[in-house]
């Protein structure tokens, strides 16, 4: 298959947390496989960075949330919003959103808070992952496989596989874990979090050296750190990971492009 077809790349949108920055947006990134947009988390920012990556609500075709915390999921009604009113536009291509367990109760209950996001069935279409057991669903020109995460009980990591083969893992928010490194295993790009410094670990996050560490026992082709606490900024958390990782390392900033 010719270049132009196996075209695989991520764009970091958000490389922040919950902390206010003008440097970090929350949580959001792109990966767009061939011609199809695919949005990995949807924090606050995630809009404006998508318009600054040349980029509308209307040119993504799927949503995939790795849970509901607010700097993960808060842009996500936002998002909904303006697919009927951007520009005095409304969608006409069908939207595809994903995540774990409870994703149509979550979904609900931002319908009875904002009944305008409400989408028509031509439109919209809501899947439910599972949030304990391994997920596998193909889509055309790529797959999505998910396994359970530690950090909430809706947590799950998301594996990316396009035609070629190529993969990329998405983290999400988690704690040490084994599902992750089986799910990163051999992977072409691993888009990890790494919260904290390694001497302010937190409990359901990771810091620059356990993300390494599962980067190095999986085996993953590049590294990309990201879901960074202001704390982050003042270190050299690059030095921290090479502590256990000894591979190809990007640091993420928001609007950050990278191609497989």
């Amino acid at each position: 298959m010719s270049a132009e077809n196996s075209r695989f790349s991520v764009t970091i949108l958000g490389s922040g947390t919950c902390v206010p920055s003008l440097r970090r947006s929350s949580s959001a990134l792109m990966m767009e496989i061939r011609d199809t947009k695919l949005l990995f988390d949807c924090g606050s920012g995630t809009m404006r960075r998508l318009l600054e990556a040349g980029t509308t609500v209307f040119d993504i075709s799927f949503i995939f949330l790795s849970h509901f915390h607010p700097d993960h999921a808060g842009e996500f009604a936002s998002f909904l919003f303006s697919n009927k009113y951007a520009d005095g536009n409304y969608r006409q291509t069908l939207l595809t959103a994903a995540a774990g367990s409870g994703f149509s109760e979550f979904y609900n209950t931002l319908k009875t808070a904002y009944p305008w996001i409400e989408q028509g069935p031509d439109v919209f279409s809501l899947i439910e992952l599972s949030a304990t057991e391994p997920d596998l669903r193909e889509f055309g020109d790529f797959t999505v496989e998910t396994l359970p995460v530690e950090h909430n009980k809706e947590s799950i990591a998301y594996r990316i596989s396009d035609l070629q083969g190529k993969t990329a893992v998405y983290s999400g928010d988690t704690d040490f874990s084994a599902n992750l490194i089986a799910l990163a295993k051999d992977a072409d790009i691993f888009i990890c979090e790494s919260a904290l410094p390694d001497d302010m670990k937190v409990r359901g996050h990771l810091t620059p050296c356990l993300a390494g560490e599962i980067a190095t026992l999986a085996n993953v082709r590049k590294l990309v750190l990201t879901h960074f606490y202001p704390q982050c900024d003042q270190t050299d958390i690059e030095k921290q990971c090479r502590k256990t990782y000894s591979g190809p390392l990007l640091i993420a900033d928001d609007l950050m492009r990278i191609t497989l």
